[in-house]
């Protein structure tokens, strides 16, 4: 959240849960004309992948927002796992609705 607040200190907002649809985006960061939607996952131990649910929800905000583009973000919590350094990545995703995503597994 700190580096998020650098990016908007001149000038725009970072709204927490944001009220879209009948769903919260976990974050909307708002510059300018430019709309950032991203929402955050945690796979914690004994738990299933969330990309796939995460996809689905964020294309839900998404098109409530009339954006074409996103931000998924997994915090992996599982035991055993490299640093954050190392396992840290991001890649291209597509929505069930072919919204295009930046996957970020942290």
């Amino acid at each position: 959240m700190a580096f998020l607040h650098r990016v908007v200190n001149a000038g725009g907002t970072i709204e927490r849960e944001y009220a879209i649809g009948t769903g919260r985006m976990d974050l909307c960061v708002r510059y300018g004309e430019v709309a950032l939607a991203m929402e955050l996952k945690v796979w914690r131990e004994g738990e299933t992948n969330p990309l796939r649910a995460g996809l689905a929800q964020l294309d839900g905000y998404l098109a409530g927002l009339g954006l074409d583009t996103g931000w998924l973000v997994i915090f992996d919590r599982r035991e055993g796992l490299p640093d954050l350094a190392e396992r840290t990545t991001t890649e291209p995703a597509t929505t069930p609705a072919g919204r295009g995503v930046v996957l970020v597994r942290a």
